[in-house]
Parts: structure tokens; sequence; C-alpha cells
């Protein structure tokens, strides 16, 4: 599985790269490099405040007297999107890791994965109705052509698929338990221990349609969010295009990339994606990809440190855990 991995990224820098360079480097870095230092930080403040929503969308999941602080979930959902962002996983990967964050912050395993699992489902259901806002944009905003055509018929296409995919995914986190098992297999360490607890908490929070409902509301909020917060960076580098405009290239974007959900990082894909919308926008493809690579640097400068303090958390708990053994060796010795 992990060369599988690494040969998927290793093709995905191979395409950005080559994308990049066949639009021309120096236009792309120019573009990029317009943003400056303070838009730059600017355009990353805008992305950590989007981890308040995101957070909050996790936590009213979790039944009353239950439920952590916020700054705890947002500072776990901080470690999932950083892992998938830096790290060579796949956004699999990086929920197993917001899953751990919680865990060692206090939040009872089969509690945490149980509410990162419906997380998730809301996120989904939130990201499909984007995608629906952004192929309305498209439809309505863009001249009808066959390449246009055809995109808004793969659109129409996946957000169908999409929502029969999501619907079976939320029933058979309620109904299958060999679903289960895997999933708690995947997210927590073992996995067949703490099943009867995991299918036990899904069923607590899915008998709470309101605060799933919540959730999904919340998840749709920060989605256009991220879409405001990506038009500043078009403001910034002086491109001068509308909101709508940019939810829908964003939208559409993240719809390709939640497809290739094996990928690492979405290399290559993201970029890829943005070649063929920018262009229906008005956008240059080099201003595009300008966009794409201040995105990677952003999730570079937000996650590493992120996982840097992460790691030292991990590091302090398996130092107060051998305290105690080597103190109990030292008693043992002795007698």
């Amino acid at each position: 599985m992990k060369w599988r991995l690494a040969i998927l990224a290793a093709v995905g820098v191979a395409v950005a790269l080559y994308l990049v360079r066949y639009v021309g480097w120096h236009a792309v870095l120019s573009a990029a490099a317009a943003i400056g230092w303070t838009g730059f930080a600017l355009f990353c403040l805008c992305a950590l405040a989007l981890f308040v929503p995101l957070g909050a969308a996790w936590q009213v999941l979790l039944p009353r007297g239950s439920a952590p602080r916020l700054w705890l979930l947002v500072r776990a959902r901080l470690v999932r999107d950083a892992g998938a962002e830096v790290l060579p996983l796949s956004q699999l990967g990086g929920i197993a890791l917001g899953v751990r964050a919680a865990i060692i912050q206090g939040v009872a395993a089969p509690l945490a994965a149980a509410s990162m699992i419906v997380d998730v489902t809301t996120e989904m259901l939130a990201q499909i109705a984007y995608a629906a806002a952004g192929m309305m944009i498209l439809a309505t905003r863009v001249p009808v052509s066959s390449r246009v055509a055809s995109l808004l018929t793969a659109c129409a296409i996946g957000l169908v698929l999409a929502l029969l995919a999501a619907a079976l995914f939320m029933a058979l986190q309620r109904r299958s338990t060999r679903i289960t098992a895997g999933l708690a297999t995947r997210l927590l360490r073992g996995g067949a221990e703490t099943l009867s607890d995991l299918s036990s908490a899904l069923q607590t929070i899915y008998r709470s349609p309101a605060r799933v409902a919540v959730s999904a509301v919340l998840h749709l909020a920060a989605w256009i969010g991220n879409g405001a917060a990506v038009w500043l960076g078009f403001r910034l580098i002086g491109t001068r295009i509308d909101v709508a405009a940019v939810i829908a290239i964003e939208s559409i974007v993240y719809a390709v990339r939640s497809v290739a959900v094996f990928i690492p990082n979405a290399l290559g894909v993201q970029e890829g994606a943005y070649i063929l919308l920018a262009p229906l926008f008005g956008l240059g493809t080099d201003t595009a990809l300008a966009i794409s690579v201040l995105k990677r640097a952003r999730d570079l400068a937000i996650g590493i440190p992120v996982l840097l303090l992460w790691q030292a958390a991990e590091g302090r708990r398996a130092l107060s855990r051998a305290a105690p053994r080597q103190l109990g060796d030292g008693d043992l010795s002795e007698r």
C-alpha cells in the first residue's frame, strides 16, 4: 500500500510539474509572487479561520455532556487536514490522523471515530450541495459550447452518483456490522475490541437528525467560506473576478479532488482541474496555476507546524506512559 501511494504521489508530482512547465514557469511563479508576504499571511489566516466552523460541525454531532471544547476539535481537524495535504497520505489517511489527534486529547476512542465518520458524511452532503451550486453558476454564466455541455453532463452524472453513494454510506453505517468493523479497524487500533462501542456511538449520533443537519449546514458554510478565501487570493494577486465565478471553479475543483481520493494531496489532479475550468471564466491558465501553487504553499505553511505540534504531543504522551513502567521495573529490581 505504501508503495502504491508513493507511485501515485510521484506521478502526481510529475503531472503538476509538467502543467506548470507547459503554461510557463515564469508566468506562474510571477503571478504567485504578486501576492507578497503580507498578502500570503492574510491568505493563510483566512484558511485558518475556516477551521472554526469545521470544528463546530464536528462538535455539534457529539451528545451533550460528551462534547469536548470546540478548540480541541479544531486542533484535531487541523491535524486531519495537515495529514491529507502535507504528508504522502490519501484523504482517508488524514481522517485516521484526525481521529488519533482527538483521542490523545481525551475524546473516547469509539466516540472520536464515530463522530468523525458522521462528520465526513455531513461534509460529503454539504460538498454535493456546493458542487450543485457551482454547476448552476457554470450553466448560467458560461456560454454554451460542446465543451461546457460535456462538463455539465459529467457534473450531473457525478452529482447523482455522489448522492447515491452518500445515501448508501449512511445506511451502511447504521445497519452493516461488516462496514462498521472495517471502519473501526481503519480508524482505531484494536478495532474488533471497540466495535460494539463504535456501533453504539453511531446509533446515538444518528438518533438526533437535527444535529446531523446542523453539521451539514456548518460544512456548507465552510465550503462557501473557502470559495471566498480563494476569491481573496485572486484579488491579492491582482486578478478581478467575482465571488460566484470562484465558487463555481472551486466547487468543481474539489469535486474532482474527491473523485481522486486515493491520490496523495490530489497532486496533478488539482492543477489539471484549474487549467480546465479557469479559461471558461476568462482567467489565464497562469493565474489559475498560480492560485494552485499558493494553495499548496498555504497548506504547507499551516500543515507543517500543526504536524510538528501534534508529534510533540504524541511524544509527551508516550513519555508519560513510559515513566510509570520504568518506575515499576525499578521497584521490582530493588526487590
